[in-house]
């Protein structure tokens, strides 16, 4: 069961992300930082105000958070959770915990975020609602930010195909931003998809907010797709987070005297893949979001069923590029980036290759994107 209320009060923490996961990484709960003496804290090296809080947080605060929880229906999935995507978790920076309105299941589900300009033209408009159906058609989740323009467009293009899409709010979801998007926001939870923010409820749409948002955005995606981006355009700090986590970016071109065909082409000039329609980006991602698939259909399975019925039939042995990275996974906590070096294959399939290997009892996640090695089940040496 997760210790809602310390996740709540170490979310509200003023302390910085890399320091508070190194601390719960060495505490290995959430509580113990709230417990452990005050010059452990200060030797982490947390600020002042990060150790006022975390000896002494606000008691109010917090019951108004839990009571938003439950009649909210927002659900935490903090770091370790099951639910809790191991893409993102393999990307730089992960959140610690997760504020989810909506299937957290989801998460898991392979998705391609689509983003672009807040003014697009009436074409870029078409573009992005058409991409975002005929992708969740072939079996994608679309992720998005929920802004205006061409992530609204994205949002009601995946619900247009019969699909499901994933919002990343740069609020608490408490609120929505902007607020002429309450109805989408209400529609995609409705229709099987999910609001998810790092941000604890109250929080603001402060400028840096939405930055922060564009690296979930990309840490949960397979791949990012920018429709339309200006020289300076926001969408651009999201292909970057996509490139930085290992992912593949995809961008339409357009017109050259556009000014927003500017930024796609220069993301297209510095290597990302020219994409002319959806078959174009499924072709590239297809065997990648199958590798991902699977496993996660075969997770849900087993939520179903007894733990002890999901033990007598443990998975299959790992396959080839399986045992490959699982053989790079120390027993103590391995960085992903070093797994990747030792395997030598690309960071999508160790993202992969480690999320099967999760499912199957043979690594653990830790907090920091770090992988260690566990003891499989009996039977399945």
């Amino acid at each position: 069961m997760v210790d809602a209320r310390h996740w709540l009060a170490l979310a509200r923490s003023p302390g910085g992300r890399a320091t508070l996961g190194a601390l719960l990484q060495q505490l290995g709960t959430p509580e113990a930082l709230f417990t452990a003496p005050e010059r452990r804290l200060r030797a982490a090296g947390l600020r002042d105000d990060a150790v006022a809080w975390l000896t002494a947080p606000d008691a109010a605060r917090l019951d108004a958070d839990l009571r938003f929880l439950a009649e909210s229906g927002t659900v935490l999935v903090p770091w370790g959770s099951p639910h809790y995507p191991t893409l993102l978790a393999a990307s730089p920076d992960a959140p610690l915990l997760l504020f989810v309105r909506g299937d957290p299941a989801l998460l898991a589900a392979p998705q391609l975020a689509v983003v672009g300009s807040r003014n697009p033209t009436s074409n870029g408009a078409r573009d992005a609602a058409a991409f975002a159906a005929e992708l969740c058609r072939a079996g994608l989740v679309i992720t998005s930010g929920l802004a205006r323009g061409i992530d609204g467009e994205a949002h009601r293009g995946a619900l247009a195909g019969g699909g499901r899409t994933i919002a990343v709010c740069a609020t608490g979801l408490d609120r929505v931003f902007p607020a002429s998007h309450r109805a989408l926001a209400r529609e995609i939870v409705e229709r099987g998809g999910a609001l998810v923010s790092e941000f604890p409820p109250g929080a603001q749409a402060l400028r840096h907010h939405f930055v922060e948002r564009n690296r979930i955005i990309a840490g949960l995606a397979l791949g990012t797709l920018v429709v339309e981006a200006a020289a300076q355009s926001g969408s651009l700090i999201t292909a970057r987070y996509a490139l930085e986590a290992g992912r593949e970016v995809f961008a339409i071109p357009g017109s050259i005297h556009s000014p927003l065909s500017k930024g796609c082409h220069r993301l297209i000039r510095d290597g990302a893949k020219l994409v002319e329609t959806a078959r174009d980006v499924v072709e590239e991602l297809g065997a990648l979001a199958e590798l991902v698939l699977a496993p996660a259909t075969r997770q849900r399975e087993r939520d179903d069923a007894p733990r002890d019925a999901a033990a007598a039939a443990p998975d299959a042995l790992p396959d080839e590029e399986g045992a490959r990275v699982l053989h790079e996974v120390g027993w103590e906590p391995t960085p992903f980036d070093l797994i990747v070096q030792r395997s030598g294959l690309p960071t999508p399939v160790v993202s992969s290759a480690l999320l099967m290997l999760e499912l199957q009892g043979r690594v653990s996640a830790a907090a920091g994107g770090r992988y260690s090695r566990i003891t499989p089940p009996e039977g399945s040496r």
